[in-house]
C-alpha cells in the first residue's frame, strides 16, 4: 500500500495532475457501493439536507475500481478526496495520518465527548495514532466467528462446539470422507482461502491469533510482538488441519458455496454470511455461530478480528466542523440502528448486545445475536503504517508452513518476526 502511494505520488508530480477544489461546492460524502450502505447514505444525506439546508451535502458511492483502497489512494494523491469517507479500513489510517491528509478529529468541537460516550477506553486507545491524535471515527464491525452446520457437527462423537484445538481436530478426523471411494477426500471439516495474499490472513490466522492470545498485538514499540507461543500454536493448529486433510487445499471458493453444499461443515466468517445462508439454504439445513477455536488450556473471553471500517474527514474539507456534525448523525443510536437494519452490520459502540435500544433488532434477527455478543471482544489491527507489508510477510510464512508443510511453526513465526523487525527498522 505504501509503495503504491509513493508510485502514484511520483506519477502525478511528473504529470502535474493537481485539481483545484471548487470553493462553492457542497460537502461530499463517499460511501461503500453495496446496496445496503447506499440506502444508508441516501437516508442520512436527505435527513441532513432537510435539517441543515445552510450546509449542502451530497453523497456518492465510491467510484468503481479494482479496490476501494486504490480509489482512495488515487484521490488522495490527486487531491480529489471527498470531505467525508465512510468505509476506511482501519489499517490504512496510520499511513494517511502520517502523510498529513486527514483531519485530526480530536481538534473538532464535541468529538472527544461524543466518542468517549460511544466507545470504551480500549477502543479509543486502539484508534489513537502514534502522534497522539485521533484521525478515525470507529463506525462498524463484522466479527469473524465460526459458523457450523449443526446437524453435521452434532452427529459427531464428543466433538461439538464451542471448540478447543483438540476438539476441533477431532471433529475433522470424524467428518472427513472419501465419498466417491477414489482415494481422495471430498468432504472436509472446513475451508479457508489458501492464497498467499495478505488480506486473507485477516480471516484465518489473525482472528485465531487474537483468540489464542486474548487480543495481543502483532506490533508493539515498533517491533514484531508475535514471536510467541500463541502464533506458533495457531500455525501448528492450521498446519495440522491441512496435513490431516481436515481442510481442503483446493480452491473451493470457485465452486458452489461449499458450506451450503455440505462439502464442508464449518467456516470462519462474519455476519454478512447470515442473510446469504438464510436465503439459499435447503429447508432442513440448520446452523449456528460460535467463537473461534482456542488452545486447549485457554482461559478468559475469546477475542477475534472485528474487521472494522471507520469514517475519516480529509484535509481537503473546507468545513471540518460541519462534516463532523454530519458524521455524528451517522453514529448516534438512531444512525447505528439504521445501519444494523439496512446492512446487518454492527456499530462499534459499547454494549450493543444488551442496550435496550437495539433489543428489538436482535429479537427479530436471532441469527445475528452471537455476532452482537462477540462485539464485546474484538480487535482491529495495530496502528502501523506498514501493516499491509507485515501481513504480507506473515502470509508468505503461512504458505510455507501451514499450506505446504515446508517449515516448522516455530521456524516460520521466527522468520516472519525477523523480517518484520527489518521492515520496521527501515522506516
Amino acid at each position: 500500500m505504501r509503495r503504491l502511494f509513493l508510485a502514484f505520488f511520483s506519477f502525478l508530480l511528473l504529470t502535474g495532475c493537481n485539481q483545484e477544489q471548487a470553493t462553492n461546492r457542497p460537502l461530499t460524502f463517499w460511501c461503500s457501493n453495496n446496496a445496503g450502505e447506499i440506502a444508508f447514505a441516501k437516508t442520512f444525506t436527505e435527513q441532513w439536507q432537510r435539517n441543515r439546508p445552510d450546509k449542502p451535502l451530497r453523497y456518492q458511492p465510491i467510484p468503481e475500481g479494482q479496490s476501494s483502497e486504490e480509489i482512495i489512494l488515487a484521490s488522495v494523491v490527486g487531491k480529489t478526496t471527498p470531505d467525508v469517507y465512510a468505509n476506511m479500513w482501519q489499517g490504512s489510517v496510520e499511513m494517511y495520518a502520517k502523510a498529513g491528509v486527514l483531519i485530526p478529529l480530536d481538534t473538532l468541537k464535541g468529538f472527544k465527548e461524543f466518542i468517549t460516550l460511544r466507545c470504551d477506553s480500549a477502543v479509543i486507545r486502539e484508534i489513537t495514532s502514534s502522534d497522539g491524535h485521533i484521525y478515525q471515527v470507529p463506525w462498524k464491525v463484522n466479527p469473524i466467528m465460526l459458523m457450523c452446520n449443526t446437524r453435521a457437527v452434532d452427529a459427531l462423537r464428543n466433538a461439538q462446539p464451542p471448540y478447543s484445538y483438540a476438539r476441533y481436530l477431532d471433529a475433522g478426523r470424524q467428518f472427513k470422507q472419501d465419498k466417491n471411494g477414489d482415494g481422495y477426500v471430498d468432504q472436509w471439516l472446513g475451508y479457508t482461502e489458501v492464497k498467499a495474499i495478505w488480506y486473507e490472513r485477516l480471516f484465518n490466522f489473525y482472528p485465531l491469533y487474537l483468540a489464542a492470545s486474548n487480543g495481543a498485538p502483532l506490533i508493539a514499540n515498533n517491533r514484531a510482538a508475535f514471536n510467541n507461543q500463541y502464533a506458533v500454536e495457531v500455525f501448528r493448529f492450521l498446519q495440522n488441519l491441512y496435513k490431516e486433510n481436515y481442510f481442503a487445499r483446493e480452491r473451493l471458493s470457485a465452486t458452489r458455496n461449499p458450506f451450503l453444499a455440505q462439502t464442508i461443515a464449518t467456516q470462519f466468517t462474519g455476519p454478512w454470511t447470515v442473510e446469504y445462508v438464510d436465503k439459499f439454504k435447503d429447508p432442513n439445513f440448520e446452523y449456528n455461530t460460535y467463537a473461534m477455536p482456542v488452545p486447549d488450556n485457554h482461559k478468559g473471553p475469546t477475542y477475534t478480528y472485528g474487521d472494522p471500517k471507520n469514517i475519516v474527514i480529509f484535509n481537503t474539507c473546507r468545513d471540518p466542523q460541519a462534516a463532523w456534525e454530519f458524521v455524528k448523525t451517522l453514529i448516534d443510536k438512531p444512525g447505528d440502528l439504521k445501519l444494523m437494519e439496512l446492512t446487518n452490520q454492527f456499530p462499534r459502540r459499547r454494549n450493543v448486545d444488551t442496550d435496550p435500544y437495539f433489543a428489538g433488532f436482535l429479537t427479530k434477527n436471532p441469527r445475528l445475536r452471537p455476532f452482537a455478543q462477540q462485539t464485546r471482544y474484538i480487535k482491529g489491527v495495530d496502528n502501523c503504517d506498514v501493516i499491509v507489508e507485515v501481513f504480507d510477510i506473515i502470509s508468505q510464512e503461512y504458505e510455507a508452513c501451514v499450506i505446504f508443510n515446508k517449515k516448522t511453526p516455530e521456524a516460520a513465526i521466527a522468520d516472519a518476526a525477523k523480517a518484520v523487525d527489518v521492515l520496521l527498522m527501515a522506516e
